[in-house]
């Protein structure tokens, strides 16, 4: 399928973001492969938020098959469909899921809109008052000169437009209106402060929580409240809904075991409180291996919990049905990576002064491998792939094609694979291969005898070299 060039800032984020072996937070079209048979599904659940439902969704796979890629995938989408998204990454120290305060602190942090820049929590706030200002002028019986009647009004339609939430925990509304008044009175200091513990974060100096009328810090049932505060302020802003994306969930799986039941409650919580109607607009998408849904360890300790996203994946995959509470990703096969390479050899090139020779040295051959050679080494595992492979293409190949007309990857290029650049999950799949070689087991990933090993000469013990180097016939 043909793509559009992304511009070229956003090529040049693609391409560093890969570089670095690291997922793009944006442009993802461009290199999506495999995804296209959900695209329509996400859709229809976005506009369904966006009306003022509320969607839970589970992105199922295994480690490498691109759960994270997904979800930014998705995001991707959701904010062109004129959503705010957030994206949380879970972790016992940093984010602990069963510490709803810190996962609505972390969710604020990361708030974006538009092309995907994040720290939109005060701009999100400060075009809501202004919109509310708009509001209070068209009713046309306030001069738009008489400031302290403005201010009355506004402060009217803070308390309308948040009653329900109100209803549960008056806080939000009463901090959000001393914020304005900080503004208006020039007090940059306390309105840093406030915005500061709107957003959940701790330590703000009393001085402005005295301001407020407010004391300590949001706790775990207020962040369910504030969350709805937000949504509120996003939806009356002009967005649609607000995507949320918690990845990594399945690292619940390694936590202390009162821990993970409190977490595995607190996820079955926001289910309900999503089903429950209490967030409309509200996107919640989870990402998780297998073993996370069916192991012991994880959904399957809490029956309400698995009951719920419960989804049989026993029939062929070609029939999965996208609509479903979890969406299987099948991750890569040689094909898929090749496809994948294709897509950011064109990306690369779309900008690059070598762009002909670019398409003339790395080309499908040479794409296909070098795939086979990375995922050789990897144990055979082409699902685990996709990061070290791109990573390679992008800063060892491309790159010097780009930047030396003599190079010749297939002549000058040794891919070498140091132990210190792996992931937990690709060292461990690496040595497993290497133990296959060095018994003298063929390297299941060289294909048409263009991938050969090379371990002799190393002055680095956990490297690994692979020439990628053309027939000589």
């Amino acid at each position: 399928m043909t793509r559009a060039a992304p511009p070229p800032a956003r090529r040049d984020e693609i391409v560093d973001a890969l570089r670095r072996g690291t997922v793009p937070t944006r442009g993802l079209d461009v290199l999506a492969v495999g995804l296209d048979g959900i695209g329509p599904t996400i859709d229809e659940e976005v506009a369904r938020a966006a009306a003022g439902g509320g969607v839970f969704k589970c992105i199922r796979g295994e480690w490498g098959s691109g759960k994270t890629f997904a979800s930014r995938w998705i995001a991707d989408r959701a904010r062109r469909a004129g959503f705010v998204t957030s994206e949380i990454q879970i972790s016992e120290s940093e984010t602990p899921l069963h510490h709803l305060q810190t996962v609505y602190r972390r969710l604020v942090e990361r708030l974006a809109i538009g092309e995907g820049e994040t720290g939109a929590f005060r701009p999100l706030v400060d075009a809501w008052f202004f919109l509310l200002e708009e509001d209070a002028l068209a009713a046309g019986e306030i001069d738009e000169h008489d400031e302290e009647a403005l201010a009355v009004e506004t402060d009217r339609l803070v308390e309308a437009r948040l009653a329900e939430v109100s209803r549960r925990n008056p806080t939000f509304a009463a901090v959000l209106r001393a914020y304005r008044r900080a503004v208006h009175e020039g007090d940059h200091a306390t309105a840093d402060g406030l915005i500061a513990w709107l957003g959940g974060q701790p330590n703000v100096a009393a001085s402005v929580k005295r301001y407020a009328g407010i004391r300590g810090e949001i706790d775990h049932a207020g962040a369910l409240s504030f969350l709805q505060g937000l949504l509120t302020v996003i939806r009356d802003s002009g967005h649609g809904g607000l995507l949320v994306v918690v990845d990594e969930v399945e690292t619940l799986q390694r936590v202390r075991a009162d821990a993970r039941d409190r977490s595995l409650n607190a996820l079955r919580q926001l289910i309900d409180e999503i089903d429950g109607g209490r967030f409309p607009g509200l996107y919640l998408l989870i990402t998780g291996t297998p073993a996370f849904f069916d192991g012991p360890q994880g959904v399957q300790r809490l029956p309400p919990l698995a009951q719920r996203v419960a989804t049989d994946f026993s029939g062929d995959p070609r029939f999965d049905n996208p609509r479903a509470v979890q969406v299987r990703l099948r991750g890569f096969d040689h094909g898929r990576l090749v496809e994948l390479g294709r897509n950011v050899r064109t990306v690369y090139a779309s900008t690059s002064p070598a762009a002909d020779r670019i398409g003339r040295i790395v080309d499908d051959a040479y794409l296909g491998d070098l795939a086979a050679a990375v995922a050789g080494r990897l144990g055979g595992q082409v699902g685990i792939a996709p990061r070290l492979y791109l990573k390679k293409l992008v800063g060892d190949v491309l790159d010097r094609v780009e930047l030396f007309d003599e190079f010749d990857p297939r002549r000058d290029y040794r891919l070498t694979v140091t132990d210190a650049e792996l992931l937990d999950v690709e060292r461990n799949a690496e040595r497993g291969g290497a133990e296959a070689v060095g018994e003298g087991s063929p390297d299941d990933g060289a294909g048409d005898g263009h991938a050969e090993v090379a371990t002799g000469g190393r002055s680095d013990p956990d490297a690994i070299d692979i020439d990628v180097a053309a027939d000589d016939s």
